[in-house]
């Protein structure tokens, strides 16, 4: 039983991508790793606390995937330019990659999705970039990732 008013094609829009995450995180879980390698795809390098800050964790939380990243080799620590007494978490190219194959197995499943309907990939394109213009129009409550004060 749903709740939203269908008729609502704002509120309808946020409910049916918020089932496509679950359907592909179903099938291709997503962890604490992937989030923050996206986050860092997304807006390049950051501090421990911004990480957080923006996944919605705690620093402790943060600095502990941060850490098996790193032994994974998918992100590094380098100094902060602009604060000597912190550093940033790079992206590497392993993270990439590990990035590229998760976004790959979604694109796989959005695929095999689309071709058991009757929409093709002019309407797939046309989604997408309405979702990209919502999601990147400047929204006054938002704020811009800092590195000034990291740790």
């Amino acid at each position: 039983m749903t709740t939203q008013d269908p008729d609502d094609p704002h509120s309808e829009l946020v409910v049916q991508a918020a089932r496509l995450v679950r359907a592909v995180r179903q099938r291709e879980p997503v962890g604490a790793h992937l989030r923050t390698l996206s986050i860092l795809d997304q807006y390049g390098a950051l501090g421990v606390t911004t990480l957080a800050t923006i996944d919605r964790c705690t620093q402790p939380t943060m600095s502990a995937a941060v850490s098996r990243m790193v032994e994974l080799g998918w992100v590094n620590k380098q100094p902060n330019p602009e604060d000597a007494r912190s550093t940033l978490v790079h992206l590497t190219d392993d993270g990439s990659a590990e990035l590229a194959r998760y976004r790959a197995a979604n694109a796989r499943f959005v695929a095999d999705r689309l071709a058991a309907t009757d929409h093709d990939l002019a309407a797939l394109h046309t989604a997408v970039e309405v979702l990209r213009d919502l999601l990147d129009a400047t929204d006054p409550t938002a704020t811009t990732p800092t590195t000034a004060t990291e740790e």
